[in-house]
């Protein structure tokens, strides 16, 4: 049965933890402050605004997505390589190794492999029943390895000749079969002369048994959790670097309500009001007639004598008392 393709979370897991750490790092930074001074300098204004878009906050839940997924990739990696050790270390012998499924027996595989100084890559593309199982980096040669947890029959050559052909196809260094049984005898002559190791139960176990002593395991700093959690706390004081606070400080005071009024015209300053002068007494204005020439004096006399005329005829004397 074939594996399940592997997705972003299980290709970082498949990796040396520092490895997730130091991705989830390079990512927040690319997506946080790498795509707005990218299209910043592109010197167009539509990159001109699509760069103040990145500069904003609107890409920062992504940058910090992508940064938790590789940490959560670091983090399996490491608990994986803490299991792997106790796998290893815990090997008696053959028939503890026959107890093991074949997932374990693959990693065991790698861990013993991976003390004798190789980068392992468990790919996926291997299973039950066969394939690349292992890809092993050492020394700038790429060697591929096929694990197989046969109990109660031998490593035929069809097997052999399957993996060379891989070995041809990938352009791999050389190969190695890691059997828990043994091989026919077609399956060593095939491999002779061909940068093909066979490896049979008793050499696995021979292997183990060298790197769980203490000279050919030597402790690494990448097997400590403080290496680990310091590494994820060096990577946030970047990104607090960064990322300086531009928020000002809040002020306590209440702010004045704003009104309308205030808004359509400015407080004007008040202007000291003048003492009120004492009241003056003014001469009574006297109003004269216009003055009369002697034509209408002389009218004006001509009548009067007339109205007393009437007056006295129209008016009885009155007796003296």
């Amino acid at each position: 049965m074939a594996r399940r393709n592997q997705g972003g979370i299980d290709t970082v897991a498949s990796m040396p933890w520092w490895i997730g750490i130091a991705l989830g790092l390079l990512g927040y930074i690319a997506i946080r402050h790498g795509i707005g001074w990218y299209l910043s300098a592109a010197g167009n204004p539509y990159s001109a605004g699509l760069a103040k878009f990145a500069g904003s906050d609107a890409l920062a839940p992504l940058a910090w997505m992508l940064m938790a997924g590789c940490w959560i990739g670091a983090l399996i990696s490491f608990v994986g390589r803490a299991r792997r050790h106790k796998l290893l270390d815990g090997q008696t012998g053959i028939d503890s190794v026959r107890q093991m499924s074949w997932r374990q027996f693959e990693q065991l595989t790698g861990e013993a492999f991976r003390r004798q100084g190789y980068a392992i890559e468990e790919t996926g593309l291997g299973g039950a029943d066969g394939g690349i199982d292992l890809i092993m980096r050492k020394d700038g040669q790429t060697t591929l390895v096929q694990c197989k947890q046969w109990q109660n029959r031998q490593v035929g050559v069809k097997v052999v000749r399957e993996m060379f052909g891989l070995l041809v196809h990938h352009g791999a260094a050389a190969i190695k079969i890691v059997a828990l049984g043994d091989y026919t005898p077609d399956a060593y002559r095939f491999a002779q002369g061909k940068p093909i190791e066979l490896i049979h139960g008793g050499a696995l176990i021979a292997t183990v048994r060298y790197v769980q002593t203490d000279k050919a395991r030597a402790t690494k700093w990448t097997d400590s959790l403080l290496a680990l959690i310091a590494s994820m706390f060096a990577s946030l004081l970047v990104i607090a670097a960064l990322s300086p606070a531009t928020t000002a400080p809040i002020s306590l005071a209440v702010p004045s309500p704003v009104t309308s009024q205030s808004l359509a015209r400015p407080a004007l300053a008040p202007v000291p009001r003048a003492r009120a002068a004492p009241p003056t007494t003014q001469p009574p204005v006297i109003y004269a007639s216009d003055p009369q020439n002697d034509a209408e004096l002389r009218e004006w006399e001509k009548r009067n004598a007339e109205s007393m005329k009437i007056l006295e005829k129209t008016t009885k004397e009155m007796p003296l008392r």
